[in-house]
């Protein structure tokens, strides 16, 4: 591996812009900063709502009783 043509990878500080979590990483630069985390996400931290399932199971429930009568 020749060390000239290789960028050096380095610890880099993560800091999220949303909820002000940060945690080390490494990367090319230094300091990277991102809207949303694995902290902030609703699909990470378990409060993602399923209103859209629930939805669609009532609509489903709806038509079978509809078409049982």
């Amino acid at each position: 591996m020749q060390k000239e043509k290789h960028p050096k990878y380095i610890e880099s500080k993560v800091t999220c812009i949303s909820c002000g979590n940060s945690f080390t990483t490494h990367s090319l630069s230094k300091e990277i900063k991102v809207d949303v985390c694995y902290n902030c996400h609703p699909f990470y931290n378990g409060k993602m709502s399923n209103t859209s399932k629930t939805g669609r199971i009532d609509r489903f429930n709806k038509r079978i009783e509809k078409s049982r009568k």
